[in-house]
């Protein structure tokens, strides 16, 4: 299987990632902080999903799209946490050439789907509010699946493209790596011939799944903004914003790092900050989603109450 990945493109076998810091004391602050996260992580994602299938009342097209969230964000974060703890603590940090084609493709996968997903719970939120009464027949059980498996083809396929383009160049050394995960534009640097067209190449696939579902995401949030401030009572346009302020934080939180790191040259990128903006559409913004969602959300704090038996009390 090596062999037929690394063709006669590249002799290297396996790539080292530098992580953050050679410093020891600092490994272990980070791996610290880390853990908490990836844990945190795990278990906020985990709760939402067995609260969503517990309570019958969130069984809804919003609530079955922000399962499927919380699942890809377990994904997402177990993709480069893991490995990147280990580094944290161990002396040995590398990574064979067929795990960081791999590494490299299910991030990608994850993180494309995710971006599209985005914008499908953009527009559940313009049927609720904008089509109320028809939202039950428009959102039915056979659209959002069908929506989902179009965001699943678009992060499987489009994740292909990314991977091979950065994976026929050749790589002849050296292979350190100045990231903590196998990311495209890291790894590109390590590249023995011209990138321009991969250059090119990320831009075009950036501007498709990462501008056009944010286009759709803010022309469904001015006709939903439109709607709302046609709506009398203010009680009631409180309401109808509040249901739309989770997701908008949630989009920025992991649009904007994204659009940054991949739609930008590969030679204008600093290691330095492409670690950072990695770590925030990777891990914070994973560990915040399922934050953000509950603390405003009173029937996922119900739905809590209930499975753990407190409901009664209050």
């Amino acid at each position: 299987m090596q062999d037929f990945l690394l063709g006669n493109h590249s002799s290297l076998t396996e790539f080292i990632l530098l992580g953050f810091s050679g410093n020891t004391k600092i490994n272990v602050i980070l791996f610290s902080v880390f853990l908490f996260l990836y844990l945190v992580t795990l278990l906020g994602n985990g709760l939402i999903i067995t609260l969503i299938r517990k309570d019958s009342r969130l069984h809804t097209p919003m609530y079955f799209f922000l399962s499927v969230l919380s699942i890809l964000d377990m994904g997402y974060v177990t993709t480069t946490v893991p490995q990147m703890l280990v580094h944290l603590v161990s002396k040995k940090k590398t990574i064979s050439y067929v795990g960081c084609v791999a590494q490299m493709y299910i991030f990608l996968m994850l993180g494309i789907t995710e971006s599209w997903l985005f914008a499908i719970m953009a527009y559940d939120r313009y049927v609720a509010i904008c089509h109320s009464l028809r939202y039950n027949v428009i959102m039915s059980p056979l659209l959002c699946g069908l929506m989902v498996a179009f965001c699943g083809f678009w992060g499987t396929s489009c994740a292909l493209i990314y991977t091979v383009s950065a994976m026929i160049l050749p790589y002849c050394g050296p292979n350190e790596i100045n990231h903590f995960f196998c990311e495209v534009p890291a790894v590109l640097k390590l590249a023995c011939a011209d990138t321009s067209l991969n250059d090119q190449v990320d831009f075009i696939l950036g501007f498709i799944l990462l501008l056009v579902p944010l286009s759709l995401i803010i022309i469904v949030y001015i006709n939903i903004f439109a709607a709302i401030l046609r709506i009398r009572s203010s009680q009631g346009r409180l309401k109808a914003f509040s249901t739309c302020a989770s997701h908008i934080t949630v989009v920025t939180m992991f649009s904007i790092p994204c659009m940054v790191m991949y739609m930008r040259p590969g030679s204008k990128a600093s290691p330095e900050e492409d670690k950072k903006l990695a770590l925030f559409y990777n891990v914070i913004s994973a560990f915040l989603n399922p934050i953000i969602y509950s603390l405003r959300n009173k029937d996922v704090k119900r739905a809590f109450l209930k499975v753990t038996g407190k409901g009664t009390l209050f």
